[in-house]
């Protein structure tokens, strides 16, 4: 067997402690769990250490401590750093890049593979390395990082991206996901199984469209828009002509479909999807209604035309979304599409 892969786990005050626990259980549990039940040879395939800027322990949001095992500078070589999540850098990562960002270049420039937890995507993004790179991060602080970081090919619906030896993952329990995928790269598809049989989880996931709660519209000033917006809200379950509305805001229909887009980043047919799926998740979390009934509700006649409009939108179809987000009822089958 190969020598085990060194890992560096970077970890940050006011953290998720859980960005860093859950990925050291995952790269542990490889190798070593699924053979220590079935009564056979252990062999580790992971080296795990925690790094903070200091060496000094950590707090995390919620006052849990972390003491790691070493300072940043200690690390002289690794095959891959992960960095955890922080919510300093929901808003700003500047208290602590002006350490991290130079020390993960140098990590990268000597071979090591970077990887990136919910907002700890920032720190990466902030070296530069994802300009013009695909990324993922939490669904609610894309926007907040694509204006940041302008030049990454954000990718939020996404819970876990690969470009040439960047990693990204999405929200906080996707740190999961991305160590499961991890652990896949570089050792192989059996291990990743047998990492996730034997710590009984699931294997990586990979859309999280489906637990957004994406705002409709970017903040704008076009007044006129606004007004638009507002008639399509109240009206979205039914047929709206665009000519009509244009006509009614003395506009042409294509200079409506033109400030629209600028204004919001849709033009009008795809903002009243956004609208119905929206609407008709709302119906699925809180009841047990045909999905049928359900497409009706929200402005749909053809419910295959509907099935596949909402799962482009969430990655689930509306029975898949209904099962995980929908009222518990114990002892019952789902209902199917």
């Amino acid at each position: 067997m190969n020598k085990p892969i060194e890992v560096t786990i970077v970890v940050l005050d006011h953290g998720f402690t859980s960005t860093a626990i859950g990925p050291m259980e995952v790269f542990y549990a490889a190798g070593r769990l699924m053979p220590y039940f079935l009564g056979e040879t252990e062999q580790p395939r992971f080296n795990v250490r925690m790094a903070s800027i200091d060496g000094k322990p950590i707090t995390s949001v919620y006052g849990i401590s972390l003491v790691p095992h070493c300072a940043l500078e200690d690390v002289t070589q690794t095959d891959l750093v992960l960095i955890t999540a922080s919510h300093s850098c929901l808003s700003d990562p500047i208290p602590c890049k002006t350490l991290i960002v130079p020390w993960l270049r140098a990590a990268h420039d000597r071979g090591s593979y970077l990887a990136g937890v919910c907002s700890g995507v920032a720190l990466v993004a902030e070296t530069g390395l994802l300009d013009q790179r695909r990324a993922t991060t939490h669904w609610g602080v894309a926007e907040t990082y694509r204006q940041r970081y302008p030049k990454v090919n954000w990718q939020p619906e996404h819970f876990i991206t690969e470009d040439a030896g960047l990693f990204c993952s999405g929200g906080v329990y996707a740190a999961i996901d991305l160590s499961l995928y991890l652990v896949e790269k570089f050792c192989g598809h059996e291990i990743a199984l047998e990492c996730c049989k034997s710590l009984m989880v699931t294997p990586p996931r990979d859309l999280q469209s489906g637990y957004a709660v994406v705002p409709l519209s970017r903040a704008h000033g076009d007044e006129r828009v606004k007004q638009i917006e507002l008639l399509l809200q109240r009206r979205f379950d039914q047929d709206i002509s665009l000519e009509a509305v244009a006509s009614e805001h003395a506009m042409s229909p294509r200079n409506l479909i033109r400030r629209f887009k600028a204004a919001t980043g849709y033009v009008p047919g795809e903002y009243v999807q956004l609208l119905r799926v929206a609407a008709a998740r709302q119906l699925l979390e809180r009841g047990r209604a045909p999905v049928q009934k359900v497409a009706t509700a929200v402005g749909y006649e053809d419910s295959a035309y509907f099935r596949g409009i909402f799962k482009r939108h969430t990655g689930m179809t509306p029975s898949e979304y209904r099962g995980r987000f929908g009222p518990l009822v114990i002892g019952s089958g789902e209902m199917k599409d």
